[in-house]
């Protein structure tokens, strides 16, 4: 059963004197996040009174947070979402659901493994499959041609010196 409660960002900062709240995103984007109107911390929820884009954060006011020595209680605290309020488009799905799943050859149908984690690398994530060996494959559609998470089933393309 798939974790209702997800990580999405970190709290790095205040913005302003108003007790606004500076967000890392940690899911698809500050984009995503915006369309939220609860975040989940330390298992209480907060809910969001604005939030805006800026500099690839998310800049967010919070109900009961309306100064800076309130925001800063919060500082460096993880945010969650409730999987619920999520609104995935077809053929969308959140990467802690991966994980777990069983990796397949896209040619040959052959089962490689099963992908242990998902390494965050600059250029994109990284599935891990372990198997009789370990293999990495970058999450890109080169490589990562279909994920089923409700079949839990990734099928992969692999190259020669995977």
């Amino acid at each position: 059963m798939p974790k209702r409660y997800l990580e999405a960002g970190k709290i790095i900062n205040t913005h302003g004197v108003r007790g606004e709240l500076k967000i890392q995103p940690w899911a698809n984007g500050p984009e995503f996040l915006k369309g939220f109107r609860t975040f989940y911390i330390d298992g209480k929820p907060f809910k969001i009174l604005s939030a805006k884009v800026h500099k690839g954060c998310l800049i967010a006011s919070f109900e009961g947070i309306n100064d800076l020595d309130k925001a800063n209680l919060l500082r460096n605290k993880i945010i969650f979402i409730d999987r619920e309020d999520a609104r995935l488009e077809p053929g969308e799905y959140f990467l802690q659901d991966v994980v777990g799943l069983d990796a397949v050859n896209d040619d040959t149908g052959e089962k490689l493994g099963v992908i242990s984690e998902i390494l965050d690398m600059p250029s994109s994530d990284v599935f891990v499959i372990k198997g009789d060996r370990e293999i990495l494959v970058p999450n890109v559609p080169e490589f990562i041609k279909a994920v089923n998470v409700e079949e839990r089933m990734v099928r992969v393309k692999l190259i020669e010196g995977m």
